[in-house]
């Protein structure tokens, strides 16, 4: 069904957004685009329609056997759309997610569409909970599809509790809204505003933001450009040389600049600028490091001049004379957003006084414990002020970190020196006007797992604001940079007044995360004339001829059209590469001397440039067509006629080149004399056929070029023998064997020539190549290891150079072994195990290297799992050169022969809680499991009985028999508990019943009732009668919690997530009358209480995401 309605669902995070396809492991945009559409006037539409939203509800989900799944079609915009689903995720643990162009296949060429769209999967028990993510997308006929392969776990969805999925039935709903397609290719940012943007690298838009904000403040941009560096520097190893270059090109480049010779020189690799990091984090880091790097130079002191402020930390006690203060200083401050209305309420709530009372009075040295004031006021304030507002917070309900999208203001104008200076303290300069003016706003759009930032910024503080999102500036009103970045929620207008619907409002989540602001009284001196005399000479001379070698490719590549490129081998050529830089076939043509010659030019006219470059007459010359034959080698061909000689370069280029590209290769052919002198060319019949030479050595493995004859194609290898041993160095009669090297791709093939034959029976034409070698005897085939060519060429085709990592430490190689590709498993852990001194190969076990996110692999290859080495390095069509290994306490079979599970047993004996890892054969029942914890646990008596339960989401959802096969338990997901059965559960009475018990807290902040259940979930027999006074007593002395505490607790039966709170004469037996109720888990007693256990620490950084690591500047 659809109905045309605005979005109203709240959105939790934002995944990965990808065009879906089907593998997991790609390079894929780790970025969400932005949700909200471009604003600027080349984007903006008149009349954009109105949203149209779908909805899908999916039957039977759960018993789906399809790999992927598509909804209906309906229409939006005049446009055909349906959704794309994967029930069991795409190659992923993952549900995946997206909107697809339904008649994709039949549209005419060149047809795309722009599109603003959210997916949901609906929560049918809290619609609060229901999961939403946003974006936009130009469809087109290589992108017909676009979404979230990771749109939400697996494990949430199909857990019932969750509200996902109610009677096996999945509400998906997608939101669509055509718009306008804009013409993003042709804008120019440096013609339209006077500024260039950043590349972005992959998931660097966070780093963008902060340069262009960094760089706009031209104190800072002077003090990077006076920071010492010299010509010597190479950028991508020195920070302040590869900002100075940036900023260089910021201020003076035409179009979009790269950071990564930036990224470089903070030692980053591919996978950290596909890994978003924190802006405020990555701000202070970088800061340090630059103020490090300015100490003991010319601006040493200037990040400090900047945005360096102190503030005093106070203890002032009340009833005694005694304070005491310590003075910090601060570079950033973070402002809390939740329930503050603005920036003056975080600042209110930044210095507002916490009284020590009670049970948390002040020690007070000589007095004792006092009651006293705590508080912070500001003792100076920088010129420049950076705010970092607590978007992201700890959320304690769901054990993890959520953003606030909550409306927060702030003003153009920041007086801090309001109310009599009530943020002050007494011993600030009350000479320093505090009087702010906002330069940038930092913008976060998406949630808490994923987004996009880009800046609004007042590079002069004048009325323009300009909008810097990457590579795009655009220019903007002071509305769009700070009303629109409160947050908050949105009023959509009426769609339609006939049916006078409720207006909806929809959560913005595209809000401030950063403010930057300049004081008035330093504005001059903050946004200074930055020019070239600012720049050192080395660098200017550098980055202009940086320039002017662009703007040179620029050019070149404007006249591509005009101009072919010659590339020209000649035996020299082969002389250097054959054996160093290749083995196989002739030359790499991209070391060759390359020639830029207009099209138009006669061939011959091209002679007397290679007359010039080398020396050869042009009488001498000879031309070669280069052809690829059909076994992927590349030889020379035929000579050039002369009626082929007298052409253009560029008749010449479309005969020999069928694919069209720029370039015409040659090999030119030279005969020198006995004095090295350059002779004329021989003449040639179709008798003469062109051969190349190579020679072996097996002793030294050693392969090179020896030069070129023409022979006869009747004639036999016999008669150029003591031809081919002086070309070699041999004696006149040195026996020698010959082979051709036929191909090498994708194995080598590489024959022996019977020398009695003539070279036309042997088949060998214009280009092939022989390579001989001394002929072999029985000794040098014991002591050399390649001791003929065709083993020498197998070796080099196969070689593999492979970087050995532990798996504990994966980012650092430990050792390099040259092995072959065609090595069997047993050759590459018998390698390994050798070079590590292991005399056990079979205790090797290796892991696979994931190419793209360049961390292993999450499953070792099995004990003989695949054929060879290269099998190993294989990464879907990337070939990698790392291996992981460990050394294992048994051998592999054995280990694979084994099912090892992770139990966490709950002692009675002693007070806690000892995980163990039980490994048996495969075929073990529960039974085996228990027997064996049994010798490696301290039971509370010898023949005490223990039981093993399933443990998920704080919730025992099982019981296992003892006759279960443990070959089919997972301990990755669900936690197994083992336990001493109490003395009372084995002598039940008929009346008695065995309950669940579940610690639990509601979400207070929630319209609906939340349950989240937390800590060790139990068992706990009831007696008939027994109120829940009774059965109170016997709970507390179980867990044993303090009287106080205990008296806080309330009481609850809960079925199907929803509690009934108990009275202390309410008789439990009455609520849990049926002893087999299916999904017993969802019927049980609630202890509600809040939950005390330790919880992560998200002190260091109260806004990283969660999935971040913390940012590093290793150089």
């Amino acid at each position: 069904m659809t109905m045309i309605t605005p979005p109203q669902l709240e959105q939790e995070d934002d995944e990965m957004l990808v065009p879906h396809s089907e593998f997991t492991e790609g390079p894929q945009p780790m970025e969400v685009a932005q949700v909200e559409a471009p604003h600027t006037a080349e984007s903006q539409s008149v009349e954009d329609p109105p949203s149209t939203r779908f909805t899908w509800p999916i039957e039977n989900f759960s018993r789906l056997n399809l790999k992927k799944l598509y909804s209906d079609i309906f229409i939006v915009g005049g446009y055909k759309w349906r959704i794309l689903i994967f029930p069991k995720g795409n190659n992923v643990d993952h549900l995946s997610m997206y909107l697809d162009v339904a008649d994709a296949t039949t549209l005419p060429y060149g047809w795309n569409r722009y599109a603003q769209f959210s997916l949901s999967v609906i929560n049918q028990i809290h619609s609060k909970l229901s999961i939403r993510k946003d974006t936009q997308h130009q469809f087109n006929s290589r992108e017909s599809d676009w979404g979230f392969t990771s749109f939400m776990p697996l494990g949430e969805l199909y857990d019932p509790s969750r509200g996902y999925l109610v009677n096996d039935t999945c509400v998906v709903e997608a939101e669509v809204a055509v718009r306008r397609v804009v013409d993003y290719w042709n804008y120019d940012s440096k013609k339209e505003t006077g500024y260039v943007g950043l590349k972005n690298q992959g998931a660097t838009c966070y780093m963008n933001s902060l340069l262009q904000t960094l760089y706009h403040i031209p104190y800072f941009r002077k003090a990077v450009y006076h920071m010492p560096t010299t010509e010597n520097d190479i950028p991508s190893a020195s920070i302040p040389l590869a900002l100075q270059s940036l900023f260089y090109k910021l201020q003076y480049s035409d179009s979009s600049v790269a950071t990564k010779e930036l990224t470089k020189s903070f030692g980053w690799d591919m996978y950290d600028s596909f890994m978003q990091h924190d802006v405020q984090e990555l701000n202070r880091v970088l800061c340090e490091k630059l103020e490090d790097k300015m100490k003991g130079t010319v601006v040493e002191g200037a990040i400090q001049q900047l945005f360096e402020g102190h503030h005093m930390n106070y203890i002032e006690c009340i009833n005694v004379d005694y304070k005491s203060s310590r003075k910090e200083s601060f570079y950033d401050l973070q402002l809390d957003v939740k329930g503050c209305k603005d920036v003056y309420a975080s600042f209110d709530k930044y210095v507002e006084v916490e009284r020590l009372e009670g049970d948390n009075k002040y020690h007070a040295e000589q007095y004792g414990l006092q009651d006293a004031k705590k508080g912070v006021l500001f003792i100076d304030l920088p010129p420049v002020l950076q705010l970092h507002l607590k978007r992201f917070e700890y959320y304690f309900i769901r054990d993890g970190m959520v953003k606030i999208n909550d409306r927060y203001e702030f003003p153009v104008q920041l007086d801090l020196d309001r109310d009599n200076g009530k943020y002050l303290s007494p011993d600030a300069d009350r000479t320093v006007r505090n009087l702010y003016t906002l330069h940038s706003v930092l913008v976060h759009s998406g949630g808490v797992h994923g987004g996009h930032y880009y800046a609004f910024i007042r590079p002069t503080l004048t009325d323009q604001w300009f909008k810097f999102d990457d590579e795009r500036v655009t220019k903007e009103d002071v509305k769009r940079a700070l009303e629109e970045q409160y947050g908050g929620e949105e009023e959509l207008p009426q769609t339609n007044p006939v049916f006078n619907n409720t207006p909806f409002k929809f959560t913005k989540y595209s809000n401030a995360y950063m403010l930057v602001y300049i004081r008035e009284s330093d504005k001059e001196k903050i946004i200074c004339n930055v020019d070239e005399k600012d720049i050192a000479e080395h660098l200017r001379i550098r980055l202009k001829k940086e320039q002017e070698e662009k703007e040179h490719k620029k050019k070149e590549k404007a006249e591509a059209h005009l101009y072919t490129i010659i590339k020209v081998a000649r035996d020299e050529d082969l002389s250097q590469q054959i054996g160093k830089d290749i083995y196989f076939d002739l030359v790499d043509h991209d070391k060759v001397r390359s020639f830029r010659i207009q099209k138009q030019l006669p061939f011959n006219l091209f002679k007397d440039e290679v007359a010039k470059e080398f020396g050869v007459p042009v009488q001498y010359q000879r031309f070669w067509l280069w052809a690829k034959r059909q076994n992927h080698t590349y030889r020379p061909n035929r000579p050039l006629h002369y009626q082929e000689e007298v052409q253009s370069v560029g008749q010449l280029r479309e005969v020999s080149n069928k694919a069209h590209n720029a370039e015409l290769k040659l090999f030119l052919e030279v005969e020198l004399g006995p004095d090295l002198r350059a002779l004329p060319p021989p003449d040639r019949t179709k008798e003469d056929t062109l051969l190349f030479f190579k020679l072996y050595d097996p002793e030294k493995e050693e392969l090179r070029y020896v030069g070129r004859l023409f022979v006869k194609a009747l004639g036999k290898p016999v008669e150029i023998l003591s031809k081919l041993n002086q070309m070699a160095g041999f004696t006149a009669n040195e026996e020698i064997e010959l082979y051709e090297e036929i191909k090498f791709e994708p194995s080598v093939m590489c024959e022996h020539i019977d020398k009695r034959l003539s070279f036309r029976s042997s088949q060998l034409e214009d280009g092939d190549i022989i390579c001989f070698q001394k002929a072999t005897t029985p000794e040098n085939e014991q002591q050399c290891r390649y001791p003929d060519v065709p083993s020498f060429l197998e070796y080099v085709h196969n070689r593999q150079m492979v970087h050995f990592r532990s798996l504990e430490r994966p980012k650092d190689d430990d050792f390099c072994l040259e092995l072959s590709k065609l090595f069997t498993y047993d050759d590459v852990v018998e390698r390994v195990a050798r070079h590590i001194g292991i005399e056990d190969p079979s205790k090797i076990r290796l892991t696979s290297h994931n190419c793209y996110s360049q961390q292993p692999k999450p499953q070792p290859i099995k004990y003989r799992g695949v054929e060879h080495l290269s099998d190993m390095l294989v990464h879907y069509n990337q070939t990698s050169d790392i291996l992981y290994y460990e050394v294992l306490d048994i051998p592999l079979p054995e280990l694979q022969g084994l099912k090892s599970l992770k139990i966490t047993f709950h002692s009675s004996a002693k007070d806690e809680v000892v995980v163990h890892n039980i490994r048996l054969p495969k075929s073990s029942t529960v039974a085996d499991v228990l027997h064996d914890l049994k010798t490696k646990v301290e039971l509370s008596q010898p023949n005490a009985e223990i039981r093993l339960v399933e443990v998920f989401y704080h919730k025992i959802y099982k019981i296992f028999p003892l006759s279960e096969k443990i070959e089919n338990i997972n301990d990755q997901y669900w936690t197994l508990r083992a336990e001493e059965v109490p003395e009372e559960e084995k002598h039940l009475s008929p009346h008695d019943r065995l309950i669940h018990v579940y610690h639990f807290l509601k979400d207070a902040n929630q319209n609906q009732v939340q349950i989240q259940n937390f800590g060790e979930p139990f068992f706990l027999v009831i007696h008939e009668g027994e109120s829940l006074a009774e059965v109170k007593v016997r709970i507390q002395k179980k867990l044993q919690v303090p009287d106080e505490e205990f008296s806080k607790w309330k009481f609850a039966f809960l079925s199907l997530g929803r509690p009934e709170y108990l009275q202390d004469s309410d008789i439990l037996a009455n609520r849990f009358q049926r002893r087999d109720v299916y999904g017993a888990f969802e019927q049980y007693l609630g202890l509600e209480h809040l939950d005390t256990t330790p919880k992560r620490a998200y002190t260091v950084n109260q806004n990283r995401h969660v999935y971040e690591k913390p940012v590093k500047i290793y150089n």
